[in-house]
């Protein structure tokens, strides 16, 4: 159990672009210096009162190494706040926040910024190994007839490179792309195309009715475009509001193209942007007092075969339900990252299933029934996208933003993570 709740003072986040569209031109390490920057702007702490950053962040930019440390300094903290970059895949953004927990409940800091950042335009194509012994080679060489005689082994093929996303996203232990793990979920809990089509529209019609309310426009910090700043950027760039279920029919499927049915369209795309939040202990906050926007009352982190990764939020959710002494009923709201749809349906499914929970999960019942009504309320990942790094505190934001709107109490935020893991916040309002 955690030693008292840790207070989210407040949360924010930039628009989120298609890799390689509106946001391509921004590193990851310039999307999160804008997001803190705004969150320094917005919260009731002065820069100066700041311990330390922490900050999530997966493809690791080689120009920006421990990249919250470089955060921390575009966004103009003082050169005193230390950072420290956290990465556990896709909940890295939530890594960040329960590892500032750690260290404000352990005396070693008071006020953290913590968050994630991601530019998945900018993962590079890395140079294959032919080529860079070639490189290697040649720097050593000599003498004129040593360059020659390299340059005489040179062969075209060298020039192919390895695809720096295709790698993050395959799993170098069981061997399977991630899309792929969908595939197994889809297979093991006998979910259709048809329905993972149609939960691909229901998280875009959900989406485009939160845009157009204006909900997102709380969290969003609009964004000059670079390179000319002549445009700026209010909103998501991904969302297809005249999305069908026709259009989506027609998309062949990407990662088994012969048995297979996930399509780009019920998988969530490839995203860049970045979140930020404010967090300190509860009992800080009220002698500041501050009204903070929510509270983390509970989290675990949990391990299941690489295999079926999707399934994570079921064995992280079982295992802080087991710390918490709640249960889905008492959750108001639930943010379970859409990676894939067969993903969500495979974790609804299993949620509900009595026999996964006896034989997977050591419970004597099953967790329960996701209610839909409650499940990612404006949308999630398919539709909105899924910076790697971002969006784990990206789902805090929403969820307690969502609470604070509709004047509600706890939430559920939980994500699956590449490599078999799943992570599962519990958040509270007052």
């Amino acid at each position: 159990m955690m030693k008292e709740r840790l207070a989210i003072v407040e949360g924010v986040r930039t628009p989120m672009g298609r890799a390689g569209g509106v946001l391509k031109s921004f590193g990851a390490e310039t999307l999160g210096a804008i997001a803190v920057r705004e969150l320094m702007e917005r919260s009731p702490v002065l820069s100066q009162d700041v311990d330390e950053i922490v900050f999530g962040n997966v493809a690791q930019p080689s120009n920006a190494a421990n990249i919250a440390r470089v955060v921390g300094l575009m966004s103009g903290l003082p050169k005193q706040v230390s950072g420290v970059t956290v990465h556990r895949n896709c909940a890295s953004g939530m890594e960040s926040i329960t590892t500032a927990a750690a260290k404000i409940f352990s005396g070693e800091a008071t006020v953290i910024v913590a968050g994630g950042t991601e530019s998945m335009s900018n993962i590079p194509l890395i140079v294959s190994k032919p080529m860079t012994e070639f490189f290697g080679n040649l720097a050593k060489a000599k003498t004129w007839q040593q360059k020659l005689n390299i340059y005489l082994q040179f062969r075209p093929h060298f020039l192919s490179p390895r695809v720096g996303v295709v790698e993050g996203l395959t799993d170098p232990v069981c061997g399977l792309i991630m899309g792929l793990t969908a595939e197994n979920l889809a297979k093991e809990f006998h979910i259709t195309r048809e329905e993972q089509d149609a939960y691909a529209l229901w998280s875009h019609q959900k989406t485009a009715v939160a845009m157009k309310a204006g909900v997102f426009a709380e969290e969003i910090v609009p964004l000059p475009l670079l390179p000319e700043y002549k445009s700026v950027r209010y909103e998501d760039e991904l969302l297809r509001g005249e999305q069908t279920l026709a259009a989506l029919a027609k998309l062949k499927p990407y990662f088994d193209r012969v048995n297979g049915t996930v399509t780009v369209g019920n998988a969530c795309p490839l995203t860049d942007g970045a979140a930020a939040v404010l967090v300190m202990a509860e009992s800080e906050a009220k002698r500041r007092g501050i009204a903070p926007l929510g509270y983390l009352r509970e989290y675990a982190y949990a391990g299941l075969d690489a295999h079926r990764m999707g399934l994570g939020p079921v064995f992280a959710t079982a295992k802080v339900f087991q710390k918490s002494g709640f249960s889905l009923a008492d959750m108001d709201l639930i943010e379970l990252n859409e990676a894939f749809a067969a993903q969500v349906i495979g974790c609804e499914r299993a949620m509900a299933s009595d026999e996964f929970a006896i034989r997977e999960l050591g419970l004597d019942k099953a967790i329960g029934i996701v209610d839909r009504d409650k499940l990612n309320v404006n949308g999630g990942s398919i539709a909105l996208g899924h910076p790697v790094g971002m969006t784990g505190a990206r789902l805090v934001i929403t969820l307690l933003k969502e609470l604070k709107r509709r004047g509600l109490h706890r939430g559920l935020a939980t994500v699956c993570v590449g490599g078999g893991q799943g992570a599962a916040l519990i958040l509270e309002r007052e």
